[in-house]
């Protein structure tokens, strides 16, 4: 059987140079380049999360991929575990960041707070608060209705 090794969040700009940007500036992810033709014009580009790629491509109509500039909903969105979440909110904040919810402790063990980018690519990020407990439930038996 074949084992997946590891998997590339791909999110489609109409402007990569400026999403890039962004993303380095507000997100703090580490550029990887923009990479353009013999025009110049950027054809993709990439940012990195530790040691995870993030491909951004342009909008292209051949490969039937568009930005949620044009849409009216998202249809998904990238969660990013940092290590400080409420000052990550902070930078994102102050770079201009679509705040979507303010930093918050949520009941499965996370604080975590939801943003977008220029484009409206949905982005969560988080702190766990502490280790979950990785028990399992003990399982119990469904009721009978069986007559002795």
């Amino acid at each position: 059987m074949t084992s997946i090794d590891h998997v590339v969040p791909l999110l489609v700009y109409e402007d990569l140079s400026a999403a890039h940007d962004f993303l380095v500036e507000a997100f703090g992810f580490e550029s990887a380049g923009v990479y353009r033709n013999e025009e110049g014009k950027p054809v993709h580009a990439e940012v990195r999360a530790g040691t995870t790629p993030i491909w951004l491509h342009r909008v292209a109509a051949e490969h039937e991929v568009g930005s949620p500039l044009r849409g009216a909903v998202a249809s998904s969105g990238l969660v990013v575990f940092v290590d400080d979440v409420d000052q990550h909110f902070r930078r994102a904040a102050a770079a201009g960041a679509r705040i979507d919810s303010e930093p918050v402790d949520q009941p499965y063990g996370q604080r975590e707070y939801g943003a977008r980018d220029p484009e409206g690519h949905r982005w969560w990020f988080a702190t766990p608060l502490a280790q979950l407990d990785a028990t399992p439930a003990p399982e119990t038996s469904p009721p009978t209705n069986r007559v002795n």
